[in-house]
């Protein structure tokens, strides 16, 4: 793919962040972002590498009435030896696609998808922070963009565009635990809708739950199944675990979950740390009554922005469950360990994750 660039003259360049530790995370943008469009019966083509800059979009373009759009959420990491590290790509550019098929939308190569990524990030460079913690947040989004209302099918052009930001830790607890509240009013995906789909609907449904949550003093909401309302699905931000009778448990992918990358890689490394794993339903009451009696011993949540994030306390019914004493529980630290080990370079890939962007 041929990428026509367009740079700034030195003294338009962005000042840098002085501690990329206190960054508001998804606040702080770059110089430059990727786009390359796509029409029907040409394909993707003028890829460019460019300023910063708006979108111009017609007020009639489908994605402000039809929600065709996905994204993807992943990180860029600096190693001790200054190599751009990313973490499994092709995961990423896989998942996307199947996002894009299930929202009808025209999918890009992955190979494209990545060399996209790597371009921008190469020339982006000075922007990834160095203290451990931090990283420079990678957001590619497709959207729909023909000019259309009153027809649901379709676009028959799209823009594909990446957007890059530095970034400290997700939570402002940093790597301590966090409290969830399980969310009983609303839910978030039902089977056979598009829960499985890293698309703007998903997350625009959660808002007012996310909100209800952050002013009663807790982190993000524990969603239950549409359905029943009784089995654990996921955080707002993250796939969760527990680790039950020294087994590490979490939800299957039904189609209503989204199948995170980093929840498959902790999966992947359990086997090799000796805890036997379980995708199974699990129901909010196995959680508490097992938090009482000591069966349920860890939590976490898994995802890109947090990584690895801890859960000291759950709230149910009115009633909050501390687990581990409100402390992080040695699987917890291992896995997060391990993984930013991994991610920083720092310990030995020998799952073969980290791409070194050349």
């Amino acid at each position: 793919m041929e990428i026509e660039k367009s740079f700034l003259s030195s003294d338009k360049l962005k000042p840098l962040p002085r501690d990329a530790t206190q960054l508001e995370f998804g606040k702080t943008f770059t110089d430059y972002m990727f786009t390359m469009e796509y029409r029907f019966g040409e394909g993707w083509t003028h890829a460019q590498i460019k300023p910063y800059q708006p979108l111009a979009l017609e007020p009639a373009t489908m994605i402000f009435h039809y929600s065709q759009a996905v994204f993807e959420g992943q990180k860029a990491y600096r190693s001790a030896d200054d190599d751009i590290l990313l973490f499994r790509p092709y995961e990423n550019a896989r998942r996307i696609n199947r996002s894009m098929v299930r929202l009808g939308m025209s999918t890009i190569p992955e190979d494209i998808f990545v060399q996209a990524e790597c371009e921008l990030l190469k020339v982006e460079k000075r922007w990834i922070p160095t203290q451990k913690g931090t990283s420079l947040y990678i957001r590619p989004v497709v959207i729909a963009t023909e000019a259309l209302i009153g027809a649901i099918q379709p676009s028959d052009s799209y823009l594909f565009f990446i957007i890059l930001s530095p970034v400290g830790f997700f939570y402002r607890e940093g790597f301590n635990p966090v409290k969830l509240i399980v969310e009983k009013d609303y839910t978030r995906a039902a089977s056979g809708g598009t829960g499985e789909a890293k698309t703007g609907g998903n997350y625009a449904g959660t808002i007012v739950a996310t909100q209800n949550a952050n002013r009663k003093g807790y982190s993000q909401v524990l969603w239950l199944d549409a359905k029943e309302r009784r089995h654990v699905e996921e955080v707002g931000t993250n796939n969760i675990f527990f680790v039950i009778d020294d087994k590490l448990v979490t939800p299957p992918l039904t189609g209503t979950i989204l199948p995170g990358v980093t929840r498959k890689s902790v999966l992947e490394m359990a086997d090799d740390l000796d805890i036997a794993t379980e995708e199974r339903l699990i129901s909010i009451e196995e959680v508490v009554t097992g938090i009482e009696s000591g069966r349920v011993k860890e939590a976490f949540g898994s995802g890109t922005a947090a990584v690895i994030s801890p859960v000291g306390i759950i709230s149910y019914n009115d009633k909050e469950y501390v687990i581990n004493n409100n402390e992080t529980g040695v699987w917890t630290q291992r896995f997060f360990d391990i993984l930013t080990g991994i991610q920083y370079g720092e310990l030995e890939d020998k799952y073969g994750w980290s791409y070194k962007v050349v």
